[in-house]
């Protein structure tokens, strides 16, 4: 038996993307398996990437939340002072990782949270990649 093929969306811009509520989908996806967690890696992580490196975030950055998030919790590292270099960017996390928090429950939660935002930091990663090729 064959796999069906995976619908693709070409048409799908950065602003569609950047639509997608992703508190929603972390508040349905990291307890969940199936649709909605594809969702949230798929849809979330893109939303969260093209929504970030707009505001100029390193993937360094988000890497290190998810590190953060790994070490000492999702809701510990939503309470940092200072999530991302920029403020608007740390109050737009903040919002994603409070929602995330609501759900979490500690080490299976707080993993998927670590593994999400590691996911949009390899997206925003070849977000540049891919300007840099094309500037070239």
């Amino acid at each position: 038996m064959t796999k069906p093929e995976v619908p693709m969306n070409p048409s799908k811009t950065d602003e569609d993307s950047a639509q997608a509520d992703v508190a929603m989908l972390l508040r349905y996806g990291i307890g969940a398996q199936g649709p909605r967690r594809t969702a949230l890696f798929g849809d979330g992580a893109v939303a969260a990437a093209v929504t970030l490196d707009r505001l100029a975030v390193q993937p360094r950055s988000v890497a290190f939340l998810g590190r953060t998030v790994r070490s000492g919790g999702t809701a510990y590292t939503a309470r940092l002072p200072e999530l991302l270099p920029q403020p608007t960017a740390s109050d737009l996390m903040r919002g994603w990782l409070d929602a995330a928090a609501s759900v979490a429950g500690p080490v299976q939660g707080d993993e998927v949270v670590a593994r999400w935002l590691e996911a949009v930091a390899e997206l925003i990663g070849l977000r540049h990649t891919t300007r840099e090729r094309a500037a070239r």
